[in-house]
This record gives C-alpha cells, sequence and structure tokens, in this order.
C-alpha cells in the first residue's frame, strides 16, 4: 500500500499558507476596528458636545471607512505583487 500522506515540504507550506491568512486576517481586522472606534466615538463625543447627533459620528465613520479601505487596498496590492 502506498504511503497517502503529503510530503513534509507541502504540510509546511500549509501551515504556513494558514498562519499568513491568519496573521492578514487579523491586520486587517484591526485596519479596520481601530479607525471605526476611534472616529466613530470620537464623532459620537463631539455630537455631544455640540449637539449635532449624528452628523459628526457619521461624518466620522465615512472618514473611517474611507481610510480603512485605503488601508485594506494597499495591503491587497502588496500582497499581489
Amino acid at each position: 500500500m502506498q504511503n497517502m500522506q503529503a510530503p513534509p515540504s507541502a504540510a509546511r507550506n500549509e501551515s504556513t499558507d494558514l498562519w499568513f491568512a491568519v496573521g492578514l486576517v487579523w491586520e486587517l481586522g484591526y485596519v479596520i476596528a481601530i479607525p471605526a472606534f476611534l472616529f466613530g466615538f470620537g464623532g459620537s463625543y463631539l455630537d455631544r458636545m455640540y449637539g449635532t447627533s449624528p452628523l459628526l459620528t457619521l461624518i466620522g465613520l465615512l472618514l473611517a471607512f474611507l481610510l480603512s479601505a485605503a488601508a485594506v487596498y494597499r495591503k491587497v496590492k502588496r500582497i499581489i505583487r
């Protein structure tokens, strides 16, 4: 009977790919969550301070979305190269 296991180099490659994917998801999570948290709560705080609810919160979230989208685009572009 033949041995049906992958060669050690293939197993190591799959493990490396898995950890790369986990690291990428972790990094992208931070790239998306931190600006959303900072700009969202910052806008909410300013809305309460100036009584402009929900204008500054929405502007903050829009800025967070744009910053996150730009960062994700740069990261994906770097990976594709």
